[in-house]
């Protein structure tokens, strides 16, 4: 039977584990910068667990550039030596588990420089998006129901607009993290919720008036109270 761990702590064990053998397997087998890796079924098979784990500790390696997976032809060694590429794989899995106020921090940072590419690429499907899925923000926040998702997607929407993949891939891996610590430390009790109703709508505004400088501005104003919160839990 193969591995498929639900728990989150015991997921990142086993791709942990994964992301090892894998470095060890391009090291006995002695691929070179674009050699092939065997595909998710047979990794699958050979490391006793299922496609989904492989999937996500190959993502993770190609988030660090160490792999890169090209639709329709499989997953390839990237340009980089044996040794370095070891090296990066240790450094990846001492990483530690990144807290809350370490998620906010890479949020800011990360929607600051999102908000002005959206601001200068987003096309009307963006828009129509944005507008959709504000409207269930607020939509929840009225009604007095937890809108701690429809807040993010609203985010998520922003990257998307953004027209840049990586920040879009950042976002959807810290998105998760971020769900469950809002509702860990109740941060939309703190009256956050119904100000941000009003806070998206600005941002929206200025994303369709393509107006960089304004969309940063008012995403800033938008982080403001959530960072100094986090600064005091």
């Amino acid at each position: 039977m193969k591995l498929d761990t639900p728990a989150k702590s015991d997921n990142l064990k086993v791709q942990d584990e994964v992301i090892s053998k894998i470095g060890e397997l391009i090291t006995m087998k002695n691929l070179e910068p674009g050699d092939k890796l065997p595909s998710e079924r047979m990794l699958s098979d050979k490391f006793n667990v299922s496609r989904g784990v492989i999937r996500d500790a190959i993502q993770r390696l190609e988030l660090y550039g160490l792999l890169i997976s090209r639709p329709q032809s499989g997953t390839f060694v990237a340009n980089i030596g044996v040794i370095a590429m070891n090296g990066m794989i240790e450094d990846i899995l001492r990483l530690e588990e990144q807290d809350f106020k370490g998620l906010v921090e890479t949020r800011i940072l990360l929607e600051l420089k999102t908000v002005r590419l959206a601001s200068m690429r987003r096309t009307k499907e963006d828009l129509n998006n944005l507008k959709s899925t504000l409207m269930a923000y607020a939509k929840k926040v009225t009604n007095g129901e937890n809108a701690v998702q429809e807040d993010l997607l609203f985010h998520l929407a922003i990257a998307k607009a953004s027209r840049n993949a990586t920040i879009n891939t950042f976002m959807l891996m810290i998105t998760p993290e971020i769900i469950t610590n809002f509702d860990k430390y109740h941060v939309c009790d703190k009256g956050l919720a119904l100000r941000g109703i009003d806070e998206h709508e600005a941002i929206y505004k200025a994303i369709e008036q393509q107006n960089p400088q304004l969309a940063k501005q008012k995403m800033k104003d938008h982080f403001s109270e959530l960072y100094q919160y986090c600064y005091n839990i």
